[in-house]
């Protein structure tokens, strides 16, 4: 399978990055604005040459979240509702969803 470019800060090939580079930090989200994946908010804001947007809740379906362990996509609603890669089972780490309000409009979730 071939590899989605992830950009990022000393990015490996499991997406972490000079900012989250545990076991568990194998997620990129692709942004809204650019629609390119980033290992990271903070790669985004030292690599991108716009500010980032957020995805807007009634596109919450969209293939927007990048398992860094096996490549698969996943939307941004099956993302919010695991804690680890539905297809090889790699723990995600679960304290990114502090970061939600960063990458997604969350004005009227619940979650």
């Amino acid at each position: 399978m071939e590899r989605q470019k992830v950009n990022g800060v000393k990015a490996d090939k499991q997406t972490r990055c000079a900012h989250y580079h545990t076991e568990i930090d194998v997620i990129a989200i692709k942004f809204y604005c650019c629609k390119e994946y980033y290992a990271c908010y903070y790669c985004h804001e030292e690599l991108a040459d716009h500010p980032p947007s957020k995805w807007p809740e009634e596109q919450f379906e969209s293939k927007a979240i990048l398992c860094g362990n096996c490549q698969t996509e996943l939307t941004i609603q099956e993302y919010m509702s695991v804690s680890r890669c539905p297809s090889c089972h790699h723990s995600f780490n679960e304290r990114c969803s502090l970061h939600y309000p960063l990458y997604f409009d969350m004005k009227s979730s619940s979650r």
